[in-house]
């Protein structure tokens, strides 16, 4: 399932009365989204992934809605196509996208979800948005906090034993999946806290997952991160729009916090339900992990942080079927 599909970070006043919303959901004819989405007219789009694309929709009541329409069938697809349309049918939070209903005719498979009436995070920090800087920095804490308390709540209903499950249809955006979910199809907890990181390190920033170098080699946030993080460096790692204006404490929570979940070790990852707490301001496990040895100048931080990433070229991608970025 795609990281990002399912949880909502910018809900603006919409969030109070989320939770009063009618939950109830339903089957969608593949008509009704079509005219809905303008037959998935391109202008309609909203978005695109490894999984598929997102297109905005209206419905006859006026409703607007998004629709994710899978990008190919096949046996295996639909059992995950069922499995994540009785998952989110189960899930309710106020910091995740709530489920409309679903569409499934011929090879045709559809999740239909409220629409964002303030688009995506990523819209803000690289889409339409992105030259002007809607997100002031109290309100990319509140994203980061909430998204952290909305992902934790997804992960114990999606893996509540902490397994780790095996796939060889390995899905998402480059730069955003963990290395062992990219290279050999292992999904956990794990996985999901890497995605933050990286997520956390572009609501500082402002920089997307990946930075092209050249034509051929491009340079993960983290390799970008770390070595400012080390030198505490926080105007250098602050997105530029913000003019300065943030508070450093809260800067370097995010910085540190999102750089140890996307450590390319599984298990120096924390639980997300301890990145809950970092972010919120746990003192003392701050000071734990701003001691450890990733952010530290030495040589064993050194060795840690050259197996946490490294400046990828092309040849190195996985070979899986990974959506790319685009710039």
């Amino acid at each position: 399932m795609d990281f990002f599909s399912k949880f909502c970070c910018i809900k603006g006043s919409d969030r109070k009365n989320q939770g009063k919303k009618d939950s109830t959901w339903r089957i969608f004819s593949l008509k009704e989204l079509q005219l809905a989405t303008n037959n998935f007219n391109y202008d309609n789009k909203l978005g695109e992934g490894g999984f598929g694309s997102v297109y905005w929709g209206q419905l006859w009541d006026g409703s607007q809605i998004a629709v994710k329409r899978l990008k190919s069938w096949s046996n295996k697809a639909e059992v995950e196509f069922s499995v994540e349309v009785e998952i989110l049918a189960r899930v309710r939070h106020k910091n995740l996208l709530t489920l409309r209903g679903y569409c499934a005719e011929g090879q045709e498979r559809l999740i239909v979800y409220d629409y964002m009436t303030n688009l995506s995070l990523l819209s803000h920090l690289h889409g339409q948005h992105s030259a002007e800087c809607h997100l002031d920095w109290p309100r990319r804490m509140n994203i980061a906090v909430g998204a952290a308390e909305g992902i934790a709540f997804w992960i114990r209903k999606v893996h509540p034993d902490g397994a780790t499950h095996v796939t060889t249809r390995v899905k998402g955006t480059l730069g955003y999946l963990a290395p062992e979910y990219a290279m050999l199809g292992k999904a956990s907890e794990n996985c999901d806290v890497y995605s933050f990181g990286i997520l956390l390190l572009e609501l500082a920033s402002g920089k997307k997952p990946m930075e092209k170098l050249s034509s051929t080699i491009k340079r993960p946030i983290t390799d970008w991160a770390l070595p400012l993080a080390r030198e505490r460096n926080f105007s250098e790692l602050a997105d530029e729009r913000l003019n300065g204006n943030y508070v450093e404490e809260e800067m370097k929570r995010i910085v540190f916090v999102g750089l140890v979940c996307a450590d390319n070790r599984p298990e120096k990852r924390p639980a997300m339900l301890d990145v809950v707490e970092l972010l919120k301001g746990d003192k003392e496990k701050f000071a734990a992990l701003e001691d450890d040895e990733i952010f530290k100048n030495t040589v064993a931080a050194d060795s840690a942080a050259e197996d946490s990433s490294e400046i990828m070229s092309e040849d190195k991608e996985p070979k899986q079927e990974i959506e790319d970025l685009k710039t």
